[in-house]
């Protein structure tokens, strides 16, 4: 360090001042000193001064560079960090603002200069989480939604303390994860349709107990029977429950009220060859069989005819299945989940359902909420909604103005959450900018408002037996409407439920009622 000493008062003999410098001791007997120093601009200054250095003592060689290695490793970061698609930042222990890559600017909106050294607390950004961290405190994915010119940005954030190695806390980090790539990401990595708990959106009181008390018998093999009205995700609930409860089979959802008796009947237990006309001949397993060892979820519960209540209740109590036409009782290990938007305790007075039945799969009932009860919910649920249909639509993210967002909350949603959806799938289609307003979210009952409800007009191009057609699809999605099941719509029509079934196959309508 001698020659270090002697460069220094070499530099001070010719009042030159040293700017930066750097010592990189290599293998013990060569160091490298760097220097940055301001320059003269005499003739002959550098090579005047090069000349005084060559005598010091042990120097081996001298040469002009262009960056101080410190400065070409603090650009390389720069460049790295603000390749990324995260958002980073720092700030000393004081608060103050270290580094700020380009993606954390966009989030938070902020200038692309004269920031650094600045208290986080004085620059206009609506998120100072970070100061939290030092006071040793850390965060984790914590959500936050902030609005900038660019727009709403949503995004995960994690703060972390930066410790010297005695222990002090010397600054504090955060990183922004984007929603939007996030879920990109999720989507293209994810192996598997199942739906998870995470993937319930909403983070209302109702929906987050009903979520923990999922969570909590998850594990467990009971049966459970999920309430709630049509489009409030009882599916959905029922996919989380299954991909926590640990079981290894599959999950068979099955809608009761989408099938005839026979077939259901079929459809479940499964039939030897020859038990029935058009049986096939080395017979067919049922669903129970197919869902053992898995979860089977019963669907519209209350659609089960009493003949088949019967025989789904001996199932649940002795664990076994014969299949139609046979002899032999088959073990099966299904876990039962089922649903209903139906009153069953109703149902089982008025001798509709069968009480011990009933009993028997309301072991853990679990009720969702209906949309309305949670409208908080509702600007997050048209947010996710928005992206899914932006990355199908191929279009760029949209959003909802305020206008449009109150119209939404103020809507009594009787399709829940279902109905939701369809309403942001049509506002996205309809608008054809990146705001979405008012008058871009209609309801089912303002679509072709003013048209009369007798009489269909006549549509050019179509034959009579195409119009009437689109008449009957209209008869049947109304006794549907005022019917509170598959089978009453039937009766009501006059026609049997096999054969209101397959109209409604013919004419693409949802067997949901309500």
């Amino acid at each position: 360090m001698k020659t270090n000493l002697k460069l220094k008062l070499l530099f001070a003999n010719r009042a030159i001042n040293i700017v930066s410098m750097e010592v990189d001791e290599i293998k013990g007997d060569k160091t490298f000193v760097y220097l940055e120093i301001e320059r003269d601009e005499h003739p002959g200054w550098s090579e005047t001064l090069f000349h005084s250095i060559r005598k010091i003592p042990d120097l081996i060689d001298i040469e002009e560079i262009r960056t101080l290695p410190q400065e070409k490793r603090e650009k390389s970061l720069q460049v790295v960090l603000d390749s990324v698609s995260d958002g980073i930042l720092s700030v000393n222990d004081e608060g103050e603002l270290v580094f700020m890559n380009s993606v954390a600017r966009r989030i938070l909106n902020c200038a692309d200069r004269g920031l650094v050294g600045q208290h986080i607390i004085e620059l206009d950004i609506a998120d100072r989480s970070v100061l939290a961290c030092l006071e040793g405190k850390s965060f984790v994915n914590e959500k936050r939604n902030i609005m900038a010119k660019g727009g709403r940005y949503q995004y995960l954030a994690s703060g972390h303390p930066i410790v010297d190695s005695a222990g002090r806390i010397v600054g504090a980090v955060e990183v922004m994860k984007d929603m939007k790539e996030v879920k990109e990401l999720a989507s293209a990595v994810s192996e598997s349709a199942q739906a998870t708990f995470s993937d319930i959106v909403g983070d209302s009181p109702a929906l987050k107990e009903a979520i923990r008390f999922a969570q909590t018998i998850a594990p467990t093999d009971s049966t459970v029977c999920i309430c709630g009205d049509n489009g409030t995700g009882k599916e959905l609930f029922a996919s989380a429950i299954h991909l926590e409860s640990g079981r290894s089979g599959p999950f068979i959802p099955l809608n009761c009220a989408a099938l005839p008796e026979q077939l259901l009947e079929s459809e479940l237990f499964g039939y030897v060859g020859g038990a029935f006309t058009g049986a096939r001949k080395e017979g067919k397993g049922g669903l129970f069989e197919m869902a053992s060892g898995g979860t089977l979820f019963l669907d519209e519960i209350g659609e089960m005819p009493l003949s088949l209540q019967a025989k789904l209740l001996r199932v649940l109590q002795e664990g076994k299945i014969r299949r139609i036409g046979g002899m032999t009782e088959i073990p099966v290990d299904a876990r039962i989940i089922t649903a209903t938007n139906k009153d069953l305790e109703q149902m089982v007075a008025e001798k509709e359902f069968r009480e011990d039945l009933y009993y028997r799969i309301s072991v853990f009932p679990i009720r969702i909420p209906a949309l309305k009860e949670r409208r908080e919910d509702i600007p997050d649920l048209a947010e996710h909604f928005l992206f899914q249909l932006g990355t199908k639509l191929n279009k760029r993210h949209q959003l909802l103005i305020d206008e449009a967002m109150n119209k939404l909350t103020r809507h009594d949603w009787p399709g829940n959450v279902r109905e939701l959806r369809n309403v942001i799938e049509r506002a996205a289609i309809l608008c054809t900018g990146e705001c979405i307003g008012e008058e871009c979210i209609l309801f089912s009952f303002e679509i072709g408002k003013g048209q009369t409800e007798e009489v269909l007009p006549a549509a050019e191009g179509l034959s009579l037996h195409e119009q009437t057609g689109r008449y009957e699809a209209r008869i049947i999605a109304d006794a549907l409407r005022k019917s509170p099941s598959i089978r009453k719509a039937a009766k009501a029509l006059g026609l049997s439920h096999t054969a209101l079934l397959k109209k409604l196959k013919k004419h693409n309508l949802s067997v949901e009622t309500k």
